[in-house]
């Protein structure tokens, strides 16, 4: 009582630092999110370098191909926009553990369908596999983006972006681990390892992963649609998932055909996408968390990176610059941190809009800002497949990325119109309250 009483006694400006070391709670916070992003991020990479390849083998069209990707995102974006809402209600923990278990069983399963007919059957049962893995991911990134931002309010950015490293690392070891294992064991084992790898986190997060009580709230998706800066931000993020999607279901087939690649090296390749997202991301959190006003620029210039990547991918073929393995890798590069640069912002920015709607602050408006993104987030990785590979085989890999730096090229327009006719107001200061309960222990022992 006296240490409230002090502090209420301090001056605002003193309460307005923030605390410099960070509780037990949040430490095993960290923790326990970080080995959610690096185990589900690196269940979820395997694919990109062999089983466009093996489905091809097994009767399945490019289009197919991309259908069987892109299913993934259609059940991600039901999971995250009910399992959002239903966040406080369902337990964030509770959800956690549960998605792992069901994504490390699908992964599991998804090894085993090599022994299934090849044709429509095949193809039948990579979707429902997919499908039910992605509800199970859903469940997890959900809460684990939501209860980021419940345990460190004031530095969102700082922490997403410094999870996005064990993230990046999961992609990054991914492709080239499931191409090693694929190549020197054939396809059942990439899943079988990774798979038992993922049920290990059920365990370990069971016990590091403190529970968080949440009161629920009367809040809306459609509410949360009706903001116009939300609708712009929900398209960026629309533009940055669709062009990952597009790269998984259409770069490793490219690779292979045109520079005569094995699938282990596609997995190198596929290194100079993530590997830069992943030095850039700690980057821009930290100072788009020190500097919160830098953030629309930073989304605008990432955007604009990103779709002149796009567009010397191939290279779009009216540019007459010959194909060459060197460019891919560098503008794959340049996709990667301009994906950080455009990416880390957007979830603080968009937390930060709804509370200056009106939106009350806690978990229940966490978990909705965390569905909407993973809702919205699925729709591009279920567009990014499967359009690309249609337009891919009805086309070329050139100019279906040229039209995919085109839709990242038209975000960034948008948004850059957008801050320009609305000046950036000024940063909204936490009260003295939410300092007050940071300096107490955030989580239930």
């Amino acid at each position: 009582m006296e240490a409230e009483v002090e502090a209420d006694l301090q001056p605002q400006e003193e309460l307005r630092e923030p605390p410099t070391r960070m509780t037990r709670q949040q430490t095993l916070t960290l923790i326990s999110m970080a080995s959610v992003n690096f185990s589900s991020m690196i269940c979820y990479s395997i694919l990109g370098p062999f089983f466009p390849i093996e489905a091809e083998k097994k009767g399945a069209s490019q289009t197919m191909v991309g259908v069987i990707f892109g299913c993934y995102a259609v059940s991600n974006l039901i999971g995250a926009l009910i399992l959002g809402r239903y966040i406080v209600q369902i337990g964030a923990k509770m959800m956690l553990i549960l998605g792992l278990f069901v994504s490390s069983g699908c992964t599991i399963l998804f090894g085993l369908l090599d022994r299934v007919p090849a044709g429509t059957v095949f193809i039948a049962l990579c979707i429902i596999v997919r499908s039910v893995d992605a509800v199970g991911f859903a469940a997890a990134m959900t809460s684990s983006f939501a209860l980021s931002a419940k345990v460190f309010p004031n530095n969102v950015a700082t922490v997403l972006g410094s999870l996005e490293v064990f993230t990046g690392l999961g992609l990054i070891l991914g492709p080239p681990v499931g191409g090693w294992f694929y190549q020197s064991f054939g396809y059942e084992v990439p899943f079988m390892v990774l798979g038992c790898f993922l049920l290990i986190m059920v365990p370990l997060n069971i016990y590091i992963l403190p529970s968080i009580d949440a009161v629920s709230s009367k809040t809306s998706f459609l509410r949360l649609l009706k903001n116009l800066k939300i609708l712009l931000l929900c398209y960026v993020i629309f533009t940055l998932s669709s062009g990952l999607g597009f790269l998984d279901a259409t770069l490793s087939l490219y690779a292979v055909e045109q520079f005569h690649l094995s699938t282990g090296y596609v997995g190198l390749i596929m290194l100079g996408l993530s590997f830069p997202y992943s030095l850039g991301s700690p980057l821009m959190g930290f100072f788009t968390d020190k500097y919160p006003a830098s953030r629309s620029w930073f989304m605008v210039i990432g955007g604009v990176a990103t779709a002149a990547g796009f567009l010397l991918l191939g290279p779009v073929p009216f540019l007459h610059i010959p194909r060459q393995l060197w460019l891919l890798v560098i503008m794959l590069g340049v996709i990667g941190f301009s994906l950080a640069m455009t990416a880390i912002p957007i979830f603080p920015e968009v937390i930060k809009c709804a509370y200056d709607n009106g939106f009350e602050e806690g978990l229940s408006t966490l978990g909705m800002v965390s569905g909407l993104f993973g809702a919205v987030w699925s729709m591009g990785m279920f567009y990014g497949p499967t359009m690309g590979g249609i337009i891919t085989q009805r086309l070329s890999f050139e100019w279906a990325a040229a039209i995919q730096g085109g839709l990242a090229f038209l975000g960034a327009f948008l948004l850059a119109l957008y801050y320009v006719s609305h000046p950036a107001s000024s940063q909204r200061l936490p009260d003295k309250r939410q300092h007050m309960d940071e300096r107490r222990p955030l989580l239930n022992e």
